[in-house]
């Protein structure tokens, strides 16, 4: 299988590049109705990172808290008519915060050139136009969500992301300083996706020379961050996931996720739980599909004094229970991935309830 896939146009890295940004947007700023929408995580409102934005008269700025809730359709669908209405179609969109925000960002720059509710366009290549200029500025790392070609979004129906070149941003700034405000939960939380897209990218079928070389040295450096003599939440090691991150999410963009990936979106669609939390609650128990990946992952819990909570399925009703099978199931490329071409021979919608039962 070849993937011609399209990569971000610009990165800039390193502590303090955050302030680049307005230079980056001056040339941005003759497009469209000229002026800017920020979109920033909720948590930097009345901080020293809101007085540093570079926002000018003209500009619109959206805080949005993204805790609980992850990103759905119908918030895509408001903020893209409510700005639309009293603004204009923007000269780009900018997002700071963790991978919700990111997504967010890269969803309204598609759905300000495309007609409808994007529940339309809830699946691969179902994009009509290109959205305008986006740039990323991540402040929690781990999702990949900076460099994916997705923008994963909860609707009425399903969660599955927008996906095709045009998601992919324009611009990205990685500052490290951006992260050492993450709490130390979060902070483990997100390095594991990272390190969960790099196993599952790595374990399946779709695995190749490309995909491998970038999961490689995102796992390389995962097991620095989390298990070696220096482990712990550093400035080095917080420069050091950013760049894991980054690289995990390429891996997997030209390889794929897979069973926990699948498990993942049945929780975070029935429960609510967040994307990365959720894959950390589902890896523990899948010995049998990654168990040198899930031995690993018990180390760092360990290393980390995180505890994760057990016999959550003792309070789940057998019908949540095949509400989020139904969800897993649903994801055929992560199984066809993980299991292969002949998986729906091996795996049932009993089979996926069976791992949920699991937690």
């Amino acid at each position: 299988m070849h993937k011609n896939f399209k990569n971000i146009e610009k990165v800039v890295f390193g502590r303090g590049s955050f302030d680049m940004m307005d230079s980056i947007l001056s040339e941005r700023r003759t497009d469209n109705a000229r002026f800017i929408l920020f979109i920033v995580d909720d948590f930097f409102r009345s901080k020293e990172l809101e007085r540093r934005l570079p926002v000018r008269d003209e500009d619109v700025v959206r805080f949005i808290d993204v805790d609980p809730q992850e990103p759905t359709t119908e918030q895509i669908d408001t903020l893209r008519d409510e700005v639309l209405v009293s603004r204009g179609i923007p000269a780009g969109v900018v997002g700071i915060g963790g991978g919700s925000i990111m997504d967010i960002a890269k969803a309204v720059s598609l759905m300000f050139t495309n007609e409808g509710s994007s529940t339309l366009y809830q699946g691969l290549n179902l994009i009509k136009n290109p959205g305008i200029y986006h740039l990323g500025v991540p402040t929690i790392s781990g999702t990949g969500a900076e460099v994916s070609m997705t923008a994963v979004l909860t609707g009425p129906e399903k969660k599955l992301g927008l996906k095709c070149d045009w998601t992919v941003f324009n611009q990205v700034i990685l500052d490290p300083e951006l992260i050492a405000t993450v709490p130390t939960d979060k902070w483990f939380y997100t390095g594991m996706d990272t390190y969960i897209h790099c196993i599952e990218s790595e374990n399946g079928i779709l695995n190749n020379a490309y995909s491998h070389a970038y999961a490689e040295q995102s796992l390389k450096l995962c097991r620095e961050i989390y298990l070696g003599d220096s482990a712990g939440q550093t400035p080095e090691n917080n420069d050091k996931l950013m760049v894991a991150s980054m690289m995990g999410g390429l891996s997997l963009t030209y390889s794929e996720v897979g069973v926990c990936h699948a498990l993942s979106y049945g929780l975070s669609k029935i429960h609510g739980e967040k994307h990365c939390y959720a894959n950390c609650l589902a890896f523990q128990h899948l010995e049998d599909y990654y168990p040198e990946g899930v031995k690993e992952f018990k180390q760092m819990l360990a290393k980390h004094k995180v505890s994760l909570p057990q016999g959550l399925s003792k309070e789940w009703s057998d019908d949540e229970i095949t509400a989020m099978a139904q969800v897993a199931y649903n994801l055929h490329h992560m199984w066809n991935h993980a299991i292969g071409t002949d998986w729906q021979e091996k795996i049932s919608l009993d089979t996926i309830k069976k791992l949920y039962e699991r937690m």
